[in-house]
């Protein structure tokens, strides 16, 4: 099916942009809608005109009643008109929608992982207010400009003193919305600001109430919420005062108008100076007010003008800073040859590096443990690894290709991650451990039965149907974990990323962990687990012991808890470990 406007990926110009003029045929057709509209808005002059010229000379009953009928159905075809508009620029902000909701959604996402301001979630409000703008009444205004003109030009057929002076107030006007527009934008920008980090402060400690309440730190983060929504107030209240007295102005140069363009018509048509004589002097002061109209209307609606002016900006630097990611090149599916050489990383907008030169590799079917003091990039580590995180130096390749790189959509599904913070999403057991995909009933027993919940399953209300609250609320942070280790494990994972695996287990999670890694690894899975127990060492082939962010040895796993200064390097991979216990590990490893 053909695509409603525009091409599926922007090439030149503003992506935000191209998408809003996308729909130009719907914008033509409203535009023309317009100009019918701003014709039959005359209506009512040309009626009246009629009835004080032909109707009170002729006396005709017939005629009034004829002319009645003519304006009746003009108002209501200018009616039907007005909605054909509406629903015109509805559809067109409907099909922006449509073009720009996934990529915004998917903007937003990625600004999350990188830690930009555009993940904080805006993005979808930002992408509402400018959609919304396409079929308010400040667009009608500005579509309704053409038809002013229209009427504008009939002015000065009229008189040229009356055409000139209805030109001034225009202007006038005009002016005044252009003041107003400079005066109020900086506060009201920096009331947006305000709302949105009052927003996320208020959702922060919603989110976090419990630690907030057994601390006491209630009335401190209070006070920080109270300060931002107080600075929104301020400056809302500052960029209101000011609009308001422009449109005071603006309320007060169209009731002028209308006075003097009716005695500045009624002095012509004395002097016989006004085409159509003293029954156009109404019709002129009419029409003077309907050339206003449009720029009065745009003016009234200031604060959403600012709003989506400030919307379209974010999402333009958002679109801009996120491009959208490539489909790539399909590739096969890896199978598990890793090589990390030289990785170089900083967290997302972070200035110092946290990882500087770190190297490891294995092959499929091995495991590496990763140990060092807290602090010294592990968890960054695991980040870089699953391609979470861009490396800026050095690459990171599972069967020779780069993971970052590697289309998430492609590469997901071979992937296992458990991060530290296990978070977990409102709906069921199932469909958390399926990652919210197609739930294939044999792939989700096998995960249950590698992760060994069978029994934490079998213990909650609805089993695998029970709902778990936004966040794993229902659960332990230990079943969590638990839940988190077979959503990690589901499907055919040939590179499971295990950060601190076992830091909420009890000694059965343990023993279950434990045979689960040896599963993984007779799969041929490889299996990296960052880990300050040494228990998980013995199942290890390799260990790498981080230091400073750097490598501070690498290489079989006895060799380096020996103090080895052999070190084996990512391009050399030994065969496999040597089984046994494994030594107590050096002073760099705790």
């Amino acid at each position: 099916m053909a695509k409603p406007f525009g091409s599926p990926r922007p090439t030149t110009g503003s992506e935000l942009a191209g998408a809003i003029v996308g729909p130009w045929a719907d914008y033509a057709r409203a535009a023309g809608l317009s100009v019918a509209i701003g014709v039959l808005l005359l209506a009512p002059s040309a009626f009246m005109f009629e009835v004080y010229g032909r109707v009170l000379n002729s006396r005709s009953h017939q005629t009034l009643a004829w002319l009645l009928v003519a304006a009746v159905g003009i108002y209501a075809v200018l009616e039907l008109l007005e909605l054909a508009r509406s629903r015109v620029l509805r559809r067109a902000a409907s099909l922006v929608s449509r073009k720009l909701a996934v990529r915004v959604f998917d903007a937003s996402f990625g600004a999350g992982l990188r830690r930009h301001p555009g993940g904080s979630g805006q993005a979808p409000a930002d992408l509402k207010a400018v959609t919304e703008f396409v079929h308010s009444p400040a667009l009608t205004g500005l579509l309704d400009l053409p038809a002013a003109l229209l009427v504008l030009a009939l002015l000065y057929a009229m008189s040229a003193w009356v055409g000139a002076l209805a030109t001034v107030f225009v202007l006038v006007m005009l002016g005044i919305g252009l003041l107003q527009e400079r005066l109020s934008s900086r506060p009201f920008g920096e009331a947006q600001r305000a709302s949105l980090e009052a927003q996320l402060r208020a959702a922060g400690i919603l989110r976090n109430a419990q630690v907030i309440e057994s601390m006491g730190m209630g009335s401190a983060l209070h006070r920080l919420w109270a300060r931002s929504q107080a600075t929104f107030m301020l400056r809302l209240a500052q960029a209101s005062e000011r609009a308001g007295a422009s449109m005071a102005a603006t309320r007060m140069v169209s009731v002028l108008q209308g006075s003097l363009l009716l005695g500045l018509a009624v002095w012509l048509a004395v002097r016989g100076e006004l085409a159509g004589g003293g029954g156009m002097a109404i019709v002129a002061s009419i029409l003077g007010g309907r050339v206003a109209a449009p720029i009065s209307q745009v003016v009234g609606q200031w604060r959403q003008i600012g709003a989506a002016r400030a919307a379209y900006l974010r999402l333009a630097e958002l679109l801009r800073t996120i491009p959208a990611d490539e489909p790539g090149m399909p590739l096969p599916a890896p199978q598990g040859l890793l090589i990390a050489d030289q990785i170089v990383a900083r967290a997302p907008g972070g200035e110092q590096p946290i990882l500087n030169g770190v190297s490891l590799g294995c092959r499929a079917g091995q495991l590496v443990a990763v140990i060092g003091p807290t602090g010294c990039g592990k968890s960054t580590l695991a980040r870089v690894l699953v391609g979470i995180w861009p490396s800026e130096g050095g690459k990171v390749r599972l069967d020779g290709a780069d993971v970052h790189a590697w289309h998430k959509s492609q590469l997901g599904p071979y992937v296992g991650y458990l991060p530290q913070g296990v978070e977990l999403f409102d709906g069921t057991v199932a469909e958390n451990i399926a990652r919210f995909d197609t739930i294939r009933p044999e792939r989700v027993r096998r995960a249950i039965e590698d992760a060994g919940i069978e029994a934490l399953v079998a213990s909650l209300p609805q089993g695998l149907e029970t709902r778990i609250g936004d966040g794993g609320v229902q659960l332990s942070g230990g079943e969590r974990q638990r839940i988190g280790l077979a959503r990690a494990v589901y499907g055919e994972p040939r590179l499971v990323v295990l950060d601190e695996p076992n830091a909420s287990l009890d000694e059965a999670g343990d023993l279950a962990l434990a045979a689960l890694l040896q599963r993984l690894k007779a799969r041929g899975a490889t299996v990296v687990v960052i880990t300050h127990r040494t228990q998980l060492l013995t199942l290890a082939e390799l260990v790498l012991v981080m230091k400073d962010g750097r490598t501070a040895r690498f290489g079989p796993r006895d060799e380096v808890l020996a103090g080895s200064s052999a070190s084996t390097t990512p391009r050399a991979l030994p065969a496999g470990g040597r089984a046994g216990e494994a030594s107590a590990p050096t002073e760099a490893t705790r």
